[in-house]
């Protein structure tokens, strides 16, 4: 009965190191900044959209 106790406490005690011994993670990166992004996807839309637009209108 001795023994049994002994396993429980060492690995409790093996447990709650393991868990506290741990490497904090490190800080969040800071956020992007307001507004949207124009990037080549956005301004492809944009042109791709004029182009079909100005075909719709001439027929």
């Amino acid at each position: 009965m001795k023994n049994i106790k002994l396993t429980v406490l060492f690995i409790v005690l093996l447990t709650t190191n393991a868990v506290f011994g741990q490497i904090a993670p490190p800080p969040a990166p800071p956020p992007p900044p307001p507004g949207l992004p124009v990037d080549g996807g956005v301004v492809f839309l944009l042109v791709s959209g004029l182009i079909y637009g100005v075909t719709k209108l001439k027929k």
